[in-house]
C-alpha cells in the first residue's frame, strides 16, 4: 500500500475528534456518570463511549490501521489495566493516538476547558493531528507539511524572548518521581516567570502555546494521547516541543513545550 497524503489523514483527525467531542458535548446532562472514581481523577461513562465514537469513525475509513487510546485501559469494571493497548500496527505502520476527554474533571464538573484530542503517527512520527474544544466551538489542527490553524486560521507562537516575561502552561506535580518533593516544579515554574496557570487539560494548554495565548508548557508526569496531537501544533505554529523523561508507566513521559526562544530556558530550570 502506498503512502496515505497526510490532507486524507487530517480529515479523518479533524471529524473523529468533532465527533468524540459532539457526542460529549450532546451528553453534558450524564457528565457525573462515573465508571470509576480516584482520588484525583475520574473516568466517565463518556470517556469510553466517545472513544469508541472515534474509533468507529477511524476504522471506517482505515480498517487496518492501529490505535492506542486513553480509555483502552479502562475496564468495564471500573479497573485499570495500567497500559493503553494499541495492537499490532498495520504493514505500513500507521497508529492513531486518541484521548476522547482531555480534563475529564473539568468535564464533569461542569468546567469548559476539556476538548478531544486525536493524532496519527506512521513509526515515530506523527503526521496529522486535531484537538476539538466543543464548548468554545474551537478546532485546531496541523499536519506535518501544513502550518497549525485555529478555526482554519493560521495561528503562531508568541515572539517572548525571556521565561520571566512569560505565562506557563502546567500541572500539579503531586508524585513525579522518587525523591522530588511534591509541587517542586510547580513551585520553580511560578517563581521563574511572570505568571504559572494550571488550567486542567494538557492538549488545550499546548494548543494555547500554539496560538499565543501562553509561551511555554511543562508536565512532568503525562501520557502520549494528552501531546500527541497538541504537539504537533505548537510545532506546526513555529513553536518547540521534546520529551525530555520518560516514567514508570508505559506512554508515560515529561513534556516540554514553548514558542522556541524560551524552550532551553525553561528545560535548564526544570534540570531535565
Amino acid at each position: 500500500m502506498s503512502a496515505i497524503s497526510t490532507a486524507a489523514l487530517l480529515e479523518i483527525a479533524v471529524a473523529a475528534a468533532k465527533a468524540g467531542g459532539n457526542h460529549a458535548l450532546r451528553n453534558t446532562s450524564r457528565r457525573t456518570e462515573a465508571v470509576h472514581a480516584y482520588a484525583h481523577d475520574v473516568k466517565l461513562a463518556l470517556d469510553v463511549e466517545c472513544q469508541q465514537q472515534i474509533e468507529s469513525l477511524i476504522r471506517s475509513h482505515f480498517p487496518e490501521h492501529a490505535i492506542l487510546g486513553e480509555e483502552d485501559e479502562t475496564l468495564v469494571d471500573g479497573s485499570r489495566l495500567g497500559e493503553a493497548k494499541s495492537g499490532a500496527r498495520d504493514a505500513d505502520g500507521y497508529e492513531w493516538i486518541v484521548d476522547p476527554i482531555d480534563g475529564t474533571v473539568n468535564f464533569s464538573h461542569g468546567l469548559p476547558a476539556w476538548c478531544c484530542s486525536v493524532a496519527v503517527r506512521r513509526g515515530k512520527e506523527v503526521l496529522a493531528g486535531a484537538v476539538f474544544a466543543p464548548e468554545h466551538d474551537t478546532l485546531y489542527a496541523a499536519s506535518i507539511d501544513l502550518p497549525s490553524t485555529r478555526n482554519g486560521v493560521p495561528i503562531r507562537v508568541t515572539d517572548r524572548k525571556t521565561l520571566s516575561n512569560s505565562i506557563i502552561m502546567t500541572g500539579l506535580d503531586k508524585n513525579i518521581a522518587p525523591g522530588v518533593a511534591p509541587l517542586e516544579f510547580l513551585s520553580r515554574i511560578a517563581q521563574s516567570c511572570r505568571k504559572a496557570r494550571v488550567m486542567g487539560s494538557a492538549a488545550l494548554d499546548l494548543c494555547w502555546v500554539a496560538e499565543g495565548l501562553a509561551d511555554g508548557y511543562f508536565e512532568g508526569s503525562i501520557y502520549l494521547w494528552d501531546i500527541a496531537a497538541a504537539g504537533l501544533i505548537v510545532q506546526q505554529a513555529g513553536g518547540a516541543g521534546e520529551i525530555v523523561a520518560l516514567r514508570e508507566e508505559p506512554n508515560q513521559m515529561s513534556y516540554v513545550a514553548s514558542n522556541g526562544h524560551i524552550q532551553s530556558e525553561l528545560r535548564k530550570l526544570l534540570a531535565l
